[in-house]
């Protein structure tokens, strides 16, 4: 079933307060997907690149990490440790060797931006949630999932969001017919993905597009076309997120608009705690329609 999320700030003032609205409207979907959670957020960028890690062993995996990635790329690593995740900042030029070093010690990778962070993990909303204080993090806009697994494992990695290219990830509710065709015409490309989630593949297939030069809303036309099944999207890109619904549109979904933000749920009561929602423009999002916005 899986609950979505999303909150894009057009008041720059609302930005402290992005992981506090967020984590509210996650957990209001909690009935929607108690398997495991997961949230992206986007900030300012500023420290040069951002690579979000997860371990299922923090404590044995992060102890030294820092020194020996700076090691590694023989300039300065930094990491902010959440948990089981990671934040490590470090210049855009030295990302290949960080990548290999984290890949020869078998940490993954959840995503790679100069704004986007992830956060996900098996469990409940509520605590997935407080384990990472997703409340006091901050903002210009993110995306959120709640997840009931129905064709894959509950794992970390089958959680969303899903990011498969830098700062651009995705969220879904739904289910892809032909997510292992779209898969091996990706692989031909060079673009491989990780899990059996047909979510990813979505993920890949709009980043893939964008790489080829085609714009947020134009990537988001091409699921349409070339993704069958039934499936709401929801896309974070460093500047905004968009909303697409397959031609049936038979999940849930209710969007809502104010001066100060846009707002995405699978269902109203996601917006019961968002201020001023009681004069939002509230609407349902039209079937093989794109919406999306950006800064």
């Amino acid at each position: 079933m899986c609950g979505i999320v999303g909150l894009f700030l057009k008041n720059d003032d609302l930005q402290p307060r992005l992981g506090a609205l967020l984590t509210g409207m996650l957990v209001t979907m909690t009935d929607r997907g108690p398997d495991s959670a997961g949230i992206a957020i986007y900030g300012a960028p500023g420290r040069g690149l951002k690579i979000t890690i997860q371990s299922d062993t923090p404590d044995v995996d992060f102890d030294g990490l820092e020194g020996s990635l700076s090691d590694a790329a023989g300039i300065q690593v930094t990491m902010e440790a959440v948990d089981t995740h990671a934040v490590l900042h470090l210049p855009a030029s030295a990302r290949d060797a960080v990548v290999v070093a984290l890949e020869a010690r078998g940490l993954r990778i959840m995503g790679v931006g100069e704004a986007m962070e992830i956060y996900k993990e098996v469990g409940l909303p509520r605590d997935v949630a407080a384990r990472f204080d997703l409340a006091k993090m901050g903002g210009t806009h993110g995306i959120g999932h709640t997840r009931m697994a129905t064709e894959s494992a509950v794992t970390t990695l089958g959680a969303h969001p899903f990011s498969t290219a830098d700062d651009q990830c995705l969220v879904h509710n739904g289910s892809l017919s032909n997510h292992n065709d779209m898969r091996r015409r990706l692989a031909k490309k060079g673009i491989f993905t990780r899990t059996e989630n047909d979510t990813e593949v979505g993920a890949a297939y709009i980043s893939s597009r964008i790489a080829d030069g085609a714009s947020l809303g134009e990537a988001l036309e091409g699921t349409l076309k070339d993704l069958d099944g039934f499936f709401t999207f929801v896309t974070g890109t460093r500047d905004g997120f968009g909303v697409v619904r397959d031609p049936v549109a038979c999940k849930p979904a209710v969007m809502a608009e104010t001066d100060d933000y846009v707002a995405f749920g699978s269902e109203y009561r996601a917006f019961a705690d968002l201020p001023g929602i009681d004069a939002a423009r509230v609407w349902e999002p039209e079937p093989a329609t794109v919406y999306f916005w950006e800064r």
